[in-house]
């Protein structure tokens, strides 16, 4: 972009009209190497002549993979409203979007969604229609131009010449992208290779690729000819506990902090005779029988901002340790397995350690399996005892089976009900996430498996993420995670795919994840396959879906 008329050249970094043109360039390609190739130029002219080197590349990369670096800045669809009017040239910098987004994100206290909307109205009266456009999107989490993370990590290692590999190892230990494109293109490979587990920062979370039954996942570990791990599969959340020294902090899945919501783990880890250390578990609401509490009761409790003492009681939440990847200045993420387990044993507790069964045997697994189902559990994870921790990656190093099928989805739309159901909204649209387009592909509809109370919830939560309406349907921001059980997958003209869920009912909302989380429409394609009585894929559906 050339500079506007009647503006110098500003050292406060690349112009906004930039990112959006880029932005623009790829939604507008289907080729991923296309797409790969706009976001590496788009990192690189960040660090030109014309900049202050790589010191909002961070920014611009998180901008044009449709995230914000603040993650949340409380400020909805309908706090927006209608923007002003456009400025008539480009004039604003990613560095002063970036500015007033910090400030939005940190207002609180009274009067505080009133000024985040006059900071924002300020803001989209100084850009033009196109960059209104894309901030609103941006803002609302509806950038829909297909750059994934797996394409924004290419477009890094190509824009700094430096190997994918390098640029994934980093990613995964810092959480996130953004600073490894700064680093990536401020210092090449050797700044990367600097780029270490830190306590107290969260790294990515290792996922497990998913099987229908146990012998699928026998044969995709190779477990008939070595011994596997076999752990059980906990309905909870998904926790990664740090300690340094009298320092304890707890992140979810999604790498945000709950350390304040939940003093039970904080109490554990702090007691843990170490210095410092990095465990991975699941926390999980227990009854007084030790049976487990319903999903929704362990995540309302720790998506509650209540004060401490209220949420002691009368809800306690346990945490289930299965992994650890640092100890005491030594980090373990890349040991094996087993030596990692070791470790574990050695630190926590039983009573703390997720049910665990070392076999070769399918006949004992399934045994451990089914008394796991038993005691209320959601299924098994079974493990690789000689891989790493494949941080951020859904690998073949772990493979989760549950009893029955189930799909994390995104609600696309929900239409208002009828009859009982009059008032509220009850008919969710159904989409898998389409990794080459970075959109969402509908599957289908259902208002089965709904609580009364869930339908309360859905019609206040989906109003707020409402981006259209008609008289029958609500249009939504595709942000809402839920899960969904199916009776399989079944040939269907009447949606894009060709292919429609059959029988599917909420079985929970999933806060926990994100809709970059969602299950992918190859996933989806291969149940639909397997049904046919086609052969399955040799690689688990979401490698190969992204």
């Amino acid at each position: 972009m050339s500079d506007p008329p009647g503006q110098a050249i500003r050292p406060t970094g690349p112009w906004l009209a930039d990112v959006v043109e880029a932005s623009a360039a790829v939604a507008a390609t289907r080729s991923r190497s296309a797409k790969v190739a706009i976001i590496a130029e788009a990192l690189r002219a960040a660090t030109g002549p014309r900049h202050t080197g790589p010191d909002h590349v961070a920014t611009v990369a998180a901008y044009l993979s449709g995230a914000l670096p603040q993650r949340r800045l409380g400020v909805g669809w309908r706090s927006l409203g209608e923007p002003p009017p456009p400025a008539p040239v480009a004039s604003l910098t990613v560095a002063e979007v970036d500015a007033v987004f910090d400030r939005v994100a940190g207002v609180c206290g009274s009067g505080a969604a009133g000024l985040r909307a006059d900071l924002m109205l300020g803001l989209l009266a100084r850009a033009t229609v196109a960059e209104q456009r894309f901030l609103i999107a941006l803002i609302l989490g509806d950038i829909r131009q297909g750059a994934l993370d797996g394409i924004l990590l290419q477009a890094v290692a190509r824009a700094a010449d430096v190997p994918e590999k390098a640029v994934r190892r980093a990613v995964m230990l810092a959480g996130h992208a953004g600073p490894v494109a700064r680093a990536a293109l401020a210092g090449g490979q050797e700044a990367l290779a600097q780029v270490r587990l830190e306590v107290g920062r969260p790294v990515r979370p290792m996922l497990a690729a998913a099987a229908p039954d146990l012998a699928a996942a026998w044969l995709i570990l190779g477990a008939a000819e070595r011994p596997v791990a076999v752990e059980g599969k906990l309905d909870g959340i998904r926790i990664q506990v740090h300690k340094q020294d009298a320092q304890v902090r707890i992140f979810t899945r999604s790498l945000d902090e709950v350390t304040d919501r939940l003093p039970e783990v904080v109490e554990l880890a702090a007691a843990l005779p170490a210095r410092s250390v990095v465990l991975d578990g699941e926390a999980l609401a227990l009854d007084h029988t030790g049976r487990p509490l319903p999903f929704q009761v362990t995540s309302a409790r720790i998506a509650s901002s209540t004060s401490l003492a209220r949420l002691r009681d009368p809800t306690l939440v346990t945490p289930f340790l299965f992994d650890v990847l640092h100890l005491d200045g030594r980090d373990l993420i890349d040991a094996p397995a087993a030596e990692r387990v070791e470790v574990l044993a050695d630190l926590v507790a039983p009573d703390f350690r997720i049910p665990r069964l070392v076999t070769a045997d399918l006949a004992q697994a399934q045994r451990f399996a089914a008394d796991l189902v038993a005691r209320g559990h959601e299924g098994t994870v079974v493990k690789n005892l000689s891989v790493g921790y494949a941080a951020g990656r859904r690998g073949a190093g772990w493979v989760k089976v549950k009893p029955r099928h189930t799909l994390d989805l995104v609600v696309l739309a929900v239409e208002w009900g009828s009859g009982r159901r009059r008032g509220f909204l009850s008919n969710i649209h159904l989409g898998a996430r389409d990794p080459h387009t970075g959109g969402f592909v509908m599957l289908g509809k259902t208002f089965k498996g709904m609580t009364d109370e869930m339908l309360a919830w859905q019609t206040a939560r989906f109003l707020d993420l409402a981006t259209g309406r008609d008289d029958l349907t609500v249009r939504v921001r595709p942000e809402q995670v839920v899960e969904v059980a199916i009776d399989g997958v079944q040939t269907s003209a009447r949606y894009p795919a060709a292919m429609a869920l059959r029988f599917a009912r909420v079985v929970r909302y999933r806060p926990d994840k994100t809709a970059a989380e969602a299950d992918t429409v190859a996933t989806v394609r291969a149940l639909h396959d397997v049904a046919r009585g086609l052969p399955g894929p040799t690689t688990t559906p979401d490698q190969a879906g992204g």
